[in-house]
């Protein structure tokens, strides 16, 4: 039953987004669903995806289909992908070009390790925070520093493997593209 549901649910949904009229998307691909307002984040997702388009939303620029595809879900600029993270770059239809795996493979690494050491550093304060709590009690203060030393240890091995993958990709490799 819960699959069925969920299933109507993105079936409902997409075909909100995705169904149109006279070559004009009901919502673009930033969230504009006339004639609610856009979300806050609609001016940099514009400025990521539909380079082109004016900045007024009223407009509708952002909302027309090219081509005769009816149905079709609004034509973004090709090469760019707007995401929480911000606009990534995702032209890579020629990898004849020097360093543009490596490019895309530096950005994904740059990505994760830092969500690897803002994990690392909430751990360290909430394991602060259990240890700061503990009142005395001597298992919770040293489940506080198993989760402190687990954290540093977490950190200090996402910071060598960020130095130990540039150095065998720009030092001993040389693959271009890495810093």
């Amino acid at each position: 039953m819960k699959k069925i549901l969920f299933f109507l649910l993105v079936f409902f949904s997409f075909t909100r987004i995705v169904f149109s009229e006279n070559g004009v998307a009901n919502c673009d691909l930033c969230g504009y669903c006339p004639p609610n307002p856009p979300p806050s984040t609609w001016e940099k997702c514009q400025k990521c995806i539909y380079p082109n388009a004016s900045s007024d939303y009223t407009s509708g620029e952002t909302l027309k289909i090219s081509g005769s595809d009816e149905g079709a879900p609004p034509t973004p600029f090709p090469g760019h992908q707007y995401t929480m993270l911000g606009c990534i770059g995702t032209n890579l239809s020629s990898f004849r070009q020097e360093g543009a795996a490596a490019g895309v493979v530096q950005t994904l690494l740059n990505i994760v390790f830092s969500m690897v050491g803002g994990v690392a550093f909430l751990f360290l304060i909430y394991g602060s925070f259990i240890i700061i709590t503990s009142q005395a009690s001597p298992e919770r203060l040293n489940y506080g520093k198993k989760i402190i030393a687990g954290a540093i240890v977490g950190a200090i091995f996402s910071i060598s493997s960020v130095f130990l993958i540039n150095l065998l990709a720009s030092g001993v490799l040389k693959i271009p593209g890495f810093q």
